[in-house]
Order: C-alpha cells, then structure tokens, then sequence
C-alpha cells in the first residue's frame, strides 16, 4: 500500500489520541521500516512509549534521540528531548553540557556555511504494510524500542554546525543559563502561540513540525507563511513592546521552544553579559527587518545595503528626548528601528498640534533636506526608542547618484506636506497649504 509521510503520520496520531498505544507503535515501526532516516519517527516513538507508562524505554529513546540530533546538526529537537527526558525524572546534565560545548559562540565545531539534513518532506510516498496482525503490546513495546535505538543507518557525524538563532550568540555560561530557562511547547494541530494584538513577551524557535502564520483581514483570516525547524518568530514584538502583527498556530504535530522576556530579565540579573547578546540580537534584528519594509532600501543590492546601513549612526533615547528641533536646519535622515516618535508642531497660537507617530521603518528629518528650509515640527520619542541616523551630507550624495532615493524622498516630503495641512485644518488653525518645491531640490 503506498501513501504519503503525512498521512502515514496523521494514521499513528489519530492511534495515540484514542490511545491505542499498541496500534501507535506499529504505526511508527512502519514509517522507521520505510524512512529509516527519519529521525521526528524515533522521537514519536518515544512519546508513545512514555504515554504508555514504559518509562524506562522511552527515556532510553529520548536520551538516544536527543544525542543523536545533536550530533547530526539539529539541536532543537534534541532540547525538546532532553527536556522530555527531564520530566521523567531523568539526568540531562551531559546532554545540555554537549550542546552548550556544539552551539554556544566561540565553539570551534560552529560555521557559516555546514550541512544540516533536513526533515523528510511529509509529501514523500511511503510503500508500507497493513498493521492488521499486531502481536501483544508488550512485544511491540519491546520491538518499537530497539528499532528506535538502531542508530547504524546514519554512517556518520558532520564536523561543523549551523549557528543557532539567537542561543549560539551566547557564551558558555550564558548558553548554559538560557537552557536552565527555556519552555517547551509540544503543540497539536490547530493549537495557537501567538495570536495577533496580544503584547509580545517572548520569542520563539520552531523546533520540529510546521507552524502557520495567519493575518487577520476584513475578509477573513489570511494565511501568509510556514515556519520550519531552525526557524526564529515572535522576536520584532518582544523588542520593541509592540502587539503581534500575526497569529501562529500549529499545522499537525509542532514543537516549540520559547524564551520569555522575564526569563531573560531573571538571566541577565545573574549575567550582565547577556544584556549586551540581546542588544547586538536585537539591533540586527529590527535592521534585516527594516531592510525587508523599508522602501528607501529598495533601489539597493544587499551589498549596497550593507554598506549604506554602515553609513547609519545607531542612536538610543529615552521617552521624551527630542531628535528633531522645530526651526532649527536639518541635520540629516533619521529611520525608526524600535520604539516610537511622535511630531509636533506649533501653530501661530503657540498650540503644539501632534501630526503624527512613526513606528520601526518609517523614516523623519526628510522635509528640511527636500525644501532646504527650517525643520517644520518637533520630533520627540514617546518611549524607549532606537533609530538609525544619517548625517545630510550623505543623504545629498545618495539622493544625487542614485534617482529612485531622490523620488522617494521628495513623495514623502509631499505626503508628509499634505497630510500635515489637513490636521491643521481640522484643528481651526491658519489652513495655508505648506509649500514643498520639488522642482528647487538640493543640490549635492
């Protein structure tokens, strides 16, 4: 009989919700007979044995399988088993100590560029058995252990290992900490992490399995990307405090390891030197982000990115601090990396009118480089906030050499212009439409 990896795995799970362990075990033995490779089998063999009350052999499995992904370039599913080996009351004390000397920074087995197998596509066509004739559960039982210990189909080992997200930046000792702190989610199908407008306090990587990212739309939710193993999320909402944009819910069976804003602040109390980690994370984070939204970057190659980001003066100011002075010359670009900026405006009451609030990757200080005139408002933070800063003279060069940055710069600057003379016709204040001569811009 031939049927997919996904239906052959969707047959054993529907096996173990109804708790029939014995026709489970089966179920997975006929996936490892056909797909001896697939190492998420083994770890689900494990979780029937432990469901099914064979402590000893399925801690036997999770211990095997925890060493083994390691060792074959998936670190992820081995902290989900070792802390499934945890919970039943089991040492990991040498397997969290392998991971931390494999994946924390400096560890000489880590590299750029490594080969890491990837998890057998659930598409793949499976020639198996009926499972009809399945024996006595204690035969069984003993039959799924020693098929998911027979490690001799996997030949070798790699030398070198792809960095973990975020984790790998990490010192031993800091590594070693964070371990102490993760949670494991073991999630089925439909279950939620995160769901869109909820305050962000954690991030998350998806250990083993697929997880959807859904938007919410006025015709109705919008799936718009999977996540895979390795893969990083919830991070842009931990960072700058700002509601989830999504929701991500689990498509099958999903494992997820988080990384809680208090367990990090309870962490980086006893290790200063992570708070430095999770700023550098964080600064590059909100920077790959803005690289991928920002429409200033999009006339450059990801070379000329990188060299004009190198360009950018990184700035860190507390609520309240003012970044641009109402009347005074511009002196450059700035970009929102994390946190928020509101603009304000005199009026010829000497009222302030707010004009608007920028969030991460929406640029200001543009207006005054377009016109070449005195800067029209006030910029202040209204909390924590980083932006990146780019002094005028290079902003006049880029703009010079490179049209489609002039263009953008000059259809912000009439936005903005348009947009601020409608709010301050709505507060009765004098309605004269600001100027914006597009055709005077300055030269470089």
């Amino acid at each position: 009989m031939k049927i997919t990896l996904r239906e052959a795995r969707d047959e054993a799970r529907r096996y173990r919700r109804n708790g029939d362990h014995l026709r489970a075990l089966r179920a997975y033995q006929r996936i490892l007979a056909a797909l001896p490779l697939d190492y998420e089998t083994r770890f689900a063999i494990a979780d029937v044995l432990a469901e099914a009350g064979q402590t000893d052999a399925a801690a036997e499995v999770y211990r095997s399988v925890a060493i083994h992904d390691l060792r074959a370039g998936h670190p992820l599913p081995a902290i989900v088993a070792a802390h499934a080996l945890g919970k039943l009351g089991r040492p990991v004390d040498d397997i969290q100590a392998l991971l931390v000397r494999t994946y924390a920074s400096g560890s000489p087995q880590l590299a750029r560029f490594a080969v890491r197998p990837a998890p057998v596509d659930p598409s793949t066509m499976l020639e198996i058995g009926d499972i009809t004739h399945t024996g006595s559960l204690a035969h069984v039982v003993e039959q799924a252990h020693k098929t998911a210990l027979d490690l001799s189909v996997f030949v070798g080992y790699q030398e070198q290992y792809h960095p973990l997200p975020f984790l790998s930046e990490m010192g031993p000792e800091s590594f070693q900490a964070m371990l102490h702190s993760l949670t494991v989610l073991r999630l089925t199908d439909g279950q939620f992490v995160v769901r869109q407008g909820d305050t962000g306090d954690s991030l998350f990587l998806v250990a083993a399995g697929e997880l959807r990212v859904v938007v919410n739309t006025p015709a109705g939710p919008k799936d718009v990307a999977r996540l895979f193993e390795n893969t990083l999320f919830g991070e842009m909402a931990l960072i700058t405090g700002q509601p989830r944009t999504a929701s991500v819910v689990a498509a099958g069976e999903a494992d997820v390891i988080g990384v809680s804003k208090a367990a990090l602040g309870h962490v980086m109390a006893k290790l200063p030197a992570i708070s430095a980690v999770l700023d550098r994370f964080s600064r590059e984070r909100l920077i790959k982000n803005l690289l991928q939204t920002s429409p200033l970057f999009v006339p450059f190659s990801k070379s000329q990115q990188g060299d004009l980001l190198r360009r950018f003066e990184g700035l860190e100011v507390e609520a309240g601090a003012e970044l641009i002075r109402e009347g005074e010359r511009g002196r450059g670009l700035f970009l929102v990396l994390g946190g928020e900026v509101e603009v304000v405006a005199k009026a010829d009451t000497a009222e302030s009118v707010s004009l608007a609030r920028l969030r991460p990757g929406e640029i200001f200080g543009e207006m005054s480089l377009v016109t070449d005139q005195p800067t029209s408002a006030t910029v202040r933070a209204t909390m924590r906030t980083s932006v990146l800063f780019l002094a005028r003279e290079y902003v006049e060069r880029l703009a010079e050499a490179i049209p489609q940055v002039q263009a953008y710069f000059e259809q912000v600057a009439l936005n903005r212009a348009r947009d601020n003379t409608l709010r301050f016709d709505r507060g009765a204040l004098p309605t004269e439409v600001i100027e914006v001569d597009l055709s005077d811009v300055i030269p470089v």
